[in-house]
């Protein structure tokens, strides 16, 4: 409508702006093998990935994929945050839209890169834990779909971007915010903090970890909770971080557990997982990357679009589902991976 109103009704609304939410509903898809390369460095990584595997490519046409998650009533829910949604792919192929307005519901949204979701993850009550970034902060939803701030703010500054999370055993949730999903990122004049920090929420109470490294992304706890692996998307100091957890949850002794800098590959390190004998599976240069314990490298797992995060799901927990670039897809190991309870 363009011009005054000389005699408006009475049941009108202004709207003054608004943003639409664009998505498409694909058909169910049928999952398809795709290109795949696994390096074999050392014998060990022939107990973990099958002489025959193949990556599975389950979805296609997003953004960009991020923060997978399997729910035990069995799908899986992923984030694509340059979207701004949420989307939940189920067994049968069906995928869908979970959440709009995942992580920034401004009016200025236009100017975010990345302004959805990020890292999302379960807690001991199967509550939906996410990192909004656009909207700077970590919320639960609960399950009468209401959402409950969990961190948005260190001593009254807004928090960069929220970007991975892990819940430790006894319920403490650690996560990383660097700012990835500011528009400027670091160069961001809306940016309070002046750090890059790895953080721990307990008993309702925000405490800092950690400031050492410059772009702190995934993470993930040792079988055992003795450590925490947190990767550092640092193109220039492309490191994989090991830290002793202490008992009262507070981190120690931090040290380099594995360096790629010098590897082949535009990525620095992105997503972290552990499976339940200990080996770590680092998004990094090049693909997928599996670690030892120990910190040797055992091997690297390529498909056709980048990985840069990932899940363990399906009953037995042996499948890894890979959020990479526009796709969704999976593989099947034999481990079981350690995922939320």
């Amino acid at each position: 409508m363009n011009g005054p109103i000389s005699n408006p009704p009475g049941n009108f609304i202004w709207v003054r702006s608004a943003t639409l939410d664009f998505y498409k509903a694909d058909p169910p898809g049928r999952a398809r093998e795709v290109d795949t390369v696994v390096t074999r460095l050392d014998k060990a990584i022939d107990d973990i990935v099958p002489k025959d595997a193949r990556i599975e490519k389950l979805a296609g046409g997003f953004l960009f994929t991020e923060g997978p998650v399997w729910v035990g009533d069995g799908y899986l829910l992923f984030s694509d945050p340059n979207g701004n949604m949420i989307y939940r792919w189920s067994p049968d192929g069906q995928v869908s839209v979970f959440r709009t307005k995942s992580g920034y519901a401004g009016f200025d949204v236009g100017e975010y890169g990345q302004p959805g979701s990020n890292g999302l993850t379960l807690d001991r009550e199967s509550r939906l834990t996410i990192n909004e970034h656009g909207n700077r902060r970590v919320t639960r939803l609960e399950k009468n779909g209401q959402i409950t701030v969990l961190a948005d703010r260190y001593q009254g500054k807004r928090l960069n971007s929220p970007n991975d999370l892990v819940y430790r055993s006894d319920g403490s949730l650690y996560f990383t915010d660097p700012p990835f999903g500011l528009p400027k990122l670091f160069d961001d004049p809306r940016k309070e903090l002046p750090f890059s920090g790895v953080f721990r929420i307990s008993d309702g109470r925000l405490q800092l970890l950690t400031t050492d490294l410059t772009g702190p992304n995934g993470l993930a706890f040792s079988p055992d909770e003795k450590y925490l692996y947190v990767g550092d998307w640092d193109p220039k100091k492309k490191v994989l971080m090991r830290y002793e957890v202490s008992a009262d949850g507070t981190l120690r002794g931090g040290r380099v557990f594995f360096d790629m800098t010098d590897a082949p590959g535009e990525d620095a390190l992105d997503g972290v997982k552990v499976d339940r004998q200990g080996n770590v599976y680092v998004s990094g240069p090049g693909g997928l990357w599996i670690l030892s314990a120990q910190g040797k490298s055992l091997g690297t797992i390529r498909g056709p679009e980048h990985p840069h995060n990932m899940a363990w799901g399906d009953d037995d927990g042996r499948t890894l589902y890979l959020t990479a670039q526009t796709g969704l897809y999976r593989i099947r190991l034999n481990v079981q991976g350690i995922r939320p309870q």
